[in-house]
């Protein structure tokens, strides 16, 4: 199990099934918030469900097409970040976040971020991390700004959110520009 240290209150580890309660209950209680621009979030209504993303992530990260770590505040498990979509030839992959909302607005998911965007550039030596998100997701948009990704484009009606097209932003650093 990979876990990686923050800082003296944030924790990343990797997801494994006995996470599975405590997943589905920060989904449960920040369904309204998490479901306005993560569709998934309809699909997962009960443990099981959380327990079969748990598992499917582990096979992945077995594979290494991806891994899910859960952000742990204060030892309580808040969201999860994951690096997915995994190129090996071309050494990237997409990193994804989500933060239950109780713990939004702590510096949490940047944090987060920062530690695993360095474990993947030292590490796992990739040369570059892309974030996608829904244009009209602000708060979301904030992430890569902080962390100095440059914004590559948007992809126009590039995901269904709720029966709609979207458009998604790509922001994209390399391992040459990385910063922390």
């Amino acid at each position: 199990m990979l876990d990686l240290p923050v800082n003296e209150t944030i924790s990343l580890r990797q997801l494994q099934p006995e996470h599975a309660p405590a997943l589905y209950k920060q989904i449960d209680t920040s369904r309204k918030t998490l479901r306005r621009f993560l569709p998934w979030v309809d699909y997962n209504t009960n443990e099981e469900h959380s327990l079969r993303f748990i598992e499917m992530m582990l096979r992945k990260a077995e594979d290494q097409d991806a891994i899910a770590m859960g952000m742990w505040y204060e030892s309580q498990l808040c969201g999860v970040i994951d690096l997915h979509s995994w190129d090996h030839l071309l050494q990237k992959a997409e990193i994804g976040y989500w933060i239950a909302e109780p713990f939004q607005g702590k510096g949490i998911v940047v944090a987060s971020c920062k530690t695993l965007i360095t474990f993947a550039f030292e590490s796992l030596r990739l040369n570059k991390i892309e974030i996608h998100f829904a244009l009209q997701n602000e708060r979301s948009a904030q992430i890569p700004i902080r962390l100095g990704f440059a914004k590559e484009g948007i992809l126009r009606h590039n995901a269904k959110l709720h029966g709609q097209y979207v458009d998604m932003v790509i922001m994209g650093v390399l391992r040459e520009d990385w910063k922390y």
